[in-house]
C-alpha cells in the first residue's frame, strides 16, 4: 500500500509539473522561475541526483556533477575516445605539433561549427573562451593559467600555445571539462561597470555541444534540449530533465517508485547494496566504472610521533583497507596502495608489496624499534571528517579498532571529527597529526596524483613551508622526489617517464608522508528498458547513447 501511494504522489507531481510548464512558453533561452518537467515521454530521460550545482559558469565550476553536465553540453579541443582513457581531438582538426624545447604547441581547429546562439566557432572564440577561463580567476583558474604562458589565434584555424615550462601532457589539460569553448556573442560583455573586470554567468551555458540548456531553477531543475543545428552525431534522445534531490533517500524513493529514469550522483553504500539485491527482480540495471578518486590519510611528517619515520611505516602496515572495503563500503570501493590509482598503466602498488594489509606483526616490529612498547605506547589522533567516504564516522572507529586489534596496546589510536570547513582552514597550520582526506583529480594523468600530493616549492630544512605538501598538511621535503616530479613532467620518452613515476612511488612508500587507502567505483542506476547507459574510464555519464526501448 505505501509502495502504490508514494508512486501515485510521485506521478502526481510530475503531472502537476508537466501542466505547469505546458502553460509556459518554452524555448532555447535559460529561465529560472519555473520549476517543472516539461514532457514525460519516450524521447526525453529524467535524472535524478543528490549533487548541487553551484553555477553554471565553466571559469567558476569545478565540481564532480557540473563537470557532468559540461561534459554534455561543452566541448573543448580535444576529448576521451569512449571507452577508453585516449586523448582524441573534439573541436581540434588534429593532434597538436609540439617544438622542439616543448614550449610551443600549434593546434588546427575545426570550423563550420555552431554556438547554441548559431553563431560561429573557429580559432578566435576558443582563444577568448580559453582566455577568459584563466583571467577572470575563478576556481578552477589555476588549471591552464599555471601552464599556459599565452595563447594565440594567428588565423581562424589555427592555435598557439606558449607554456611557461615544458609539459609533455599538456593535451590532456585542454581535454578538462571547464577548457571549453563558449559564444563570445553571450559572455564577452559580462564584466563591472567600474572596474572592468570580468564577472560571471551563473545562470547560462551556451558552447557548442549536442545539448544545450533550456532552463534552471537553481537547486530544483534543469532542462538539457538537443541542439537541432549540432555538428556531430545526433543523441539518441530529445533531451534530458534533471532533478535535483535533498537527500540519499529521497533519491532512492524516487527511483524505485519510478519518479526518475537514471539515478546518479549519488547513493550511500547501503543503499547501491539494496538497489543491486532488488535489480534483477525490477529490471533495473547498473553501470559502474572504476572512478578517479581516492581516498587516503595525509601524516604530519613534523609533529610527533609521526615525525619518526618507523611509526609511519607501521601505522601503514596496520592498516586493513579489504575489511573496510567489505565491511563498510560493500565492495564498491576497491584497496588502493598507490597514490595512482590501479587506472593507469604506471601505478604501483608499493604500499602492498612493502606492508601487506592489517600486518600487526610488521607494524610491531618498527614501533619496538622507535623505542616504543605496550607499556610505552605510540599515540596517534586520526582527525576526520562526518561525511568522509560517506560514513566518516562508521570509517574511523572501524579502522581504529582494526588497527588496535592488530597491533595491540603498543600503538593507540585516537579518532577526532571536525567538520571539513574547519578542518580545511587548519591543515596547512600543521594542526593535525592524520587526516582522512579524498581527491577528485582535474586532469587524467598521473601526475595530477603526484604533484599536488608530494611537490615542496620551498623548504626549511626537512620542513616545507611553502608547496603541495604545506597545503595537504604533509610538510613532507624531500630533494629528490621534487627532482623525480619536475622531470617526470617535461620527459616525452614513455619508457623513461614511466620508469621515473615508479621511483616516486616507491620514494612514496618508504617515507610514508600519505597512506593510499581506497579508490572509488561510479554508479548510474537505470530502470527497466533504458540502453546506452554507461560510465566512462573517465568517469562521466555520456547522454546521447541513452535511449527507451
Amino acid at each position: 500500500m505505501r509502495y502504490l501511494l508514494r508512486r501515485f504522489l510521485a506521478w502526481f507531481a510530475i503531472a502537476l509539473i508537466t501542466l505547469t510548464t505546458l502553460l509556459a512558453c518554452t524555448n532555447s533561452k535559460i529561465t529560472n522561475n519555473r520549476l517543472g518537467i516539461s514532457d514525460r515521454s519516450n524521447e526525453r530521460i529524467v535524472l535524478g541526483t543528490t549533487s548541487k550545482i553551484r553555477t553554471l559558469d565553466p571559469a567558476d565550476a569545478n565540481e564532480f556533477f557540473i563537470s557532468n553536465i559540461f561534459y554534455n553540453t561543452l566541448e573543448r579541443l580535444y576529448t576521451y575516445k569512449e571507452g577508453s582513457n585516449e586523448l582524441v581531438p573534439q573541436l581540434a582538426a588534429d593532434m597538436p605539433k609540439v617544438s622542439e624545447d616543448g614550449l610551443t604547441y600549434t593546434i588546427p581547429v575545426k570550423t563550420g561549427i555552431k554556438f547554441h546562439d548559431r553563431t560561429n566557432f573557429n580559432a578566435y572564440t576558443m582563444k577568448f573562451a580559453l582566455d577568459r577561463f584563466i583571467n577572470s580567476k575563478g576556481s578552477p583558474s589555476y588549471i591552464l593559467g599555471d601552464v599556459i604562458e599565452d595563447i594565440s589565434a594567428p588565423s581562424e584555424t589555427e592555435l598557439i600555445f606558449k607554456l611557461k615550462q615544458p609539459l609533455q601532457f599538456f593535451p590532456k589539460f585542454l581535454a578538462f571539462t571547464g577548457a571549453a569553448a563558449i559564444s563570445p556573442q553571450v559572455y564577452k560583455h559580462v564584466k563591472d561597470e567600474k572596474t572592468g573586470k570580468l564577472l560571471f554567468l551563473p545562470d547560462k551555458l551556451v558552447g557548442t555541444g549536442p545539448y544545450q540548456v533550456t532552463q534552471f531553477v537553481e537547486g530544483s531543475y534543469l532542462r538539457l534540449d538537443t541542439f537541432p543545428d549540432y555538428w556531430g552525431k545526433k543523441p539518441s534522445n530529445k533531451g534530458l530533465d534533471i532533478q535535483f534531490f535533498s537527500s540519499n533517500s529521497n533519491l532512492l524513493n524516487a527511483f524505485k517508485t519510478g519518479a526518475v529514469d537514471i539515478a546518479f550522483q549519488t547513493l550511500t553504500p547501503t543503499q547501491v547494496k539494496n538497489v543491486e539485491a532488488n535489480a534483477q527482480q525490477n529490471g533495473w540495471t547498473i553501470a559502474s566504472g572504476q572512478g578517479a578518486t581516492i581516498l587516503y590519510m595525509v601524516l604530519n611528517t613534523h609533529q610527533a610521533p609521526l615525525n619518526d619515520v618507523r611509526v609511519r611505516q607501521a601505522l601503514s602496515a596496520a592498516i586493513d583497507r579489504p575489511l573496510l572495503e567489505s565491511r563498510i563500503f560493500f565492495n564498491q570501493r576497491a584497496p588502493l596502495y598507490s597514490l595512482i590509482p590501479s587506472a593507469f598503466k604506471d601505478s604501483k602498488p608499493v604500499f602492498e608489496q612493502k606492508y601487506g594489509d592489517g600486518n600487526g606483526k610488521l607494524a610491531r616490529q618498527l614501533l619496538e624499534s622507535a623505542g616504543y612498547s605496550d607499556d610505552k605506547p605510540a599515540q596517534i589522533s586520526i582527525w576526520y571528517s562526518p561525511k568522509y567516504g560517506g560514513n566518516g564516522d562508521l570509517i574511523a572507529s572501524t579502522m581504529r579498532a582494526s588497527i588496535q586489534k592488530n597491533v595491540g596496546k603498543i600503538l593507540q589510536i585516537k579518532t577526532e571529527r571536525v567538520e571539513n570547513t574547519v578542518g580545511y582552514a587548519f591543515l596547512d597550520k600543521g594542526v593535525y597529526p592524520a587526516y582522512l582526506l579524498d581527491w577528485i583529480p582535474d586532469i587524467l594523468d598521473p601526475d595530477n596524483y603526484i604533484k599536488p600530493f608530494l611537490e615542496c616549492e620551498e623548504a626549511e630544512g626537512d620542513r616545507c613551508i611553502k608547496g603541495s605538501t604545506q597545503f595537504q598538511g604533509s610538510f613532507y621535503n624531500n630533494p629528490e622526489m621534487n627532482i623525480l616530479i619536475a622531470k617526470q613532467r617535461q620527459e616525452r620518452d614513455r619508457v623513461k617517464r614511466s620508469q621515473m613515476l615508479q621511483k616516486i612511488q616507491e620514494i612514496l612508500a618508504e617515507d610514508v608522508p600519505f597512506i593510499p587507502l581506497w579508490q572509488n567505483k561510479e554508479y548510474a542506476f537505470a530502470q527497466r528498458g533504458l540502453q546506452g547507459v554507461k560510465i566512462e574510464p573517465n568517469q562521466q555519464l555520456p547522454y546521447w547513447n541513452i535511449s527507451k526501448l
